[in-house]
């Protein structure tokens, strides 16, 4: 069906509006952390394929990192493989790490690769060990209570944090047509793999790239005031002083966290943005407006 000329004009003001950020982000790189709902709901799944097809058109490098811990749960449950964490990391034993192999680097990676490549792209599905992109080593993870003198070292398996990553695998296909999408299994300096939470690895991609943006969607609005409103525009100081306040707390501090340290690593700015949002990362991107929460050092006036 056509489109009438009032819907023409809203689409040609759609573009104009557009413009300028296109031309500020072509030839900048942005990792996006995919996961949530945007990763379950099919209309969300395609949005999602869509805006990272258009950013790779125009010019952008876009770089995803995704997750998958429903994923992991429900087949870990059907194998009848009892999970169990400690502080909210799952505990990952041998058994379990050849699940959670088996579903970010088979089944959700190439599930993310044929939708985007499904929408006109040209997606490449990666994990650390590929190239060794992600070198890792044993996450320690302390814990104290208040009888206890020092903290105990807890051995949670194969759960582990970014050593380094090998920008040049990222370089080459970035510079290309191809759009890298990264699962976040790493690889020890002894062959061993190593399960890395997406936010932590999307994090240190961006850091070590340099990244123009670090987008991590999630299922809520956004980082809000106690009052429940969405802040944005934030500079890493005001961040900080929320923490400090109590602001921000529980499931939100390592988003934060992740988001603080990419932007005071050198990432011009960071996005915790709402994924239940049709196009949520176009929106962020390209429009005054935005769908979330803007961290930087200097944040500017609009919210991208």
């Amino acid at each position: 069906m056509p489109l009438t000329r009032k819907a023409a004009i809203n689409t040609a003001n759609v573009l104009s509006e557009a413009l300028p950020y296109i031309q500020r982000f072509s030839g900048k790189t942005v990792v996006i952390k995919y996961g949530g709902n945007a990763m379950i709901d099919e209309k969300l799944k395609d949005s999602f394929a869509r805006d990272i097809v258009m950013m790779k058109l125009i010019g952008i490098n876009p770089i995803v990192v995704h997750g998958g811990g429903p994923q992991i749960g429900d087949l870990l449950d059907k194998l009848a493989i009892e999970s169990h964490f400690v502080n909210g990391m799952r505990v990952t034993d041998s058994k379990t790490m050849d699940v959670v192999e088996m579903v970010l680097g088979g089944m959700v990676n190439k599930d993310i690769v044929g939708l985007i490549n499904r929408n006109g792209g040209k997606a490449i599905g990666l994990t650390g060990k590929d190239g060794m992109l992600l070198g890792a080593r044993k996450l320690k993870v302390k814990h104290k209570s208040p009888e206890m003198e020092a903290p105990e070292i807890i051995d949670i398996g194969h759960v582990g944090e970014v050593d380094h990553v090998n920008t040049s695998v990222l370089d080459m296909l970035s510079n290309s047509d191809f759009i890298p999408v990264i699962a976040p299994i790493g690889v020890g300096a002894d062959g061993a793999s190593y399960n890395i939470n997406a936010d932590l690895v999307a994090g240190k991609v961006s850091e070590v790239l340099q990244a123009e943006k670090l987008i991590l969607l999630t299922n809520i609005s956004g980082l809000m005031d106690k009052e429940g409103q969405v802040l944005t525009g934030l500079s890493t100081t005001q961040v900080d002083d929320l923490i400090e306040d109590g602001t921000i707390y529980g499931g939100m501090l390592p988003k934060i966290d992740c988001a603080l340290s990419a932007v005071k690593s050198g990432v011009t700015s960071a996005h915790i943005i709402d994924g239940r949002v049709e196009h949520s990362c176009l929106l962020e991107l390209f429009t005054d407006e935005g769908v979330g929460t803007l961290i930087s050092n200097h944040p500017p006036k609009v919210s991208n």
